[in-house]
């Protein structure tokens, strides 16, 4: 056993580290980042996928990755888990149905809400005490959710019709475009940054750069919010304006 994750501030990491902690002590977790993460895969029958989900859908990244990667999927036992900071209606069943496509076996879905990562919206805020809770009842949940797998009882959150309705209605139906391609819209503010390239070492889809001292951006954001969380001058946005808060999940352990 495996697992798998694709994480932007390390709530899905967590979660699939904690996960499999309870399950399978043996197992350890890969990024879809890791230059070997495809011998990985192919050394191990099954697997838990863990992901954070966007807009109620999968990160674009992500999307990509599976697709490349298609003929890795066939005959794998696969456990879904998602995380958000909103519900998401069908968050597991998205990559559920993808990777079913590519002949993987489902066992089950699990639906984990976390701390919010989008440190650019001020409507999405909760206190650090009361995400520093949220991550105790995931943590919570999982071992619910592993003993039950023990007794040979897969949790099945997010996969089905009704899930499918609930997610599609829920948000993806109004924000499809926001995770079809990848976007442009991440912004640096000149006057704040100081080219210090931590967001270029981080970003997993090598989109920053540093030209002439500052920080440059081009076309292929993935939205996983690394760069906007980790600026020390809090000099770059993708859907607000400036940024409220910046977090990772080590802030609420």
């Amino acid at each position: 056993m495996m697992g798998i994750y694709f994480s932007g501030t390390g709530n899905s990491r967590y979660a699939l580290e904690v996960f499999l902690s309870k399950l399978d002590k043996t197992a350890k977790a890969f990024s879809i980042e890791d230059v070997n993460i495809t011998n990985y895969i192919k050394e191990n029958q099954e697997i838990v996928f863990s992901y954070s989900v966007q807009f109620s859908n999968i990160p674009k990244m992500l999307k990509d990755f599976v697709d490349r990667h298609k003929k890795l999927w066939k005959g794998k036992k696969i456990f879904i888990i998602a995380t958000m900071g909103l519900f998401s209606g069908d968050g597991a069943g998205i990559l559920s149905r993808l990777l079913s496509k590519y002949r993987a076996q489902i066992t089950g879905g699990l639906h984990l809400k976390m701390p919010d990562s989008i440190g650019d919206e001020k409507a999405l805020k909760r206190s650090i005490e009361k995400n520093r809770e949220l991550v105790k009842r995931a943590e919570k949940k999982i071992d619910k959710t592993v003993k039950r797998i023990k007794n040979g009882q897969f949790s099945q959150e997010g996969i089905g019709f009704f899930y499918h309705v609930a997610g599609l209605f829920g948000q993806r139906l109004y924000f499809y475009n926001k995770t079809k391609q990848y976007t442009d819209k991440i912004k640096i503010d000149r006057k704040k940054c100081i080219g210090c390239s931590k967001c270029v070492g981080l970003c997993p889809m090598k989109n920053l750069s540093i030209v002439n001292n500052l920080a440059k951006a081009d076309d292929r954001c993935t939205m996983c919010y690394r760069c906007i969380n980790i600026c020390p001058k809090q000099a770059i946005t993708l859907l607000g304006k400036k940024v409220v808060e910046q977090g990772t999940i080590e802030k609420y352990l």
